[in-house]
Formats: C-alpha cells, structure tokens, sequence
C-alpha cells in the first residue's frame, strides 16, 4: 500500500509532463510540415553551389 502513495502521483505528474511536452511541441510548429520533411529525407538531387 505504501507503494501506491507514491507511484500514483509519479505516474499522474509524468502524464503531465507528457502532456506539456505534447502541447509545448503542437505551439512550436514541430507538427506544420509532415510531407515537406519526408520529402526532403529522401530527395537526392544535388544542387549545384
């Protein structure tokens, strides 16, 4: 039982610290461009420089 007092609140703050850092990600733009990045992953075509 005494380990339930302390697991329930550290599993309850790491969901919000999931959570936060889910939300903090969605504000920064990390989620804009899906395509463009897979895209650019793989294109192989050399610009000249």
């Amino acid at each position: 039982m005494n380990a339930l007092a302390w697991l329930i609140p550290a599993a309850l703050f790491l969901g919000l610290l999931g959570l936060a850092a889910f939300l903090w990600s969605l504000r920064s733009g990390q989620f804009d461009d899906l395509e463009g990045a897979a895209w650019r992953a793989i294109d192989d075509e050399d610009e000249p420089g």
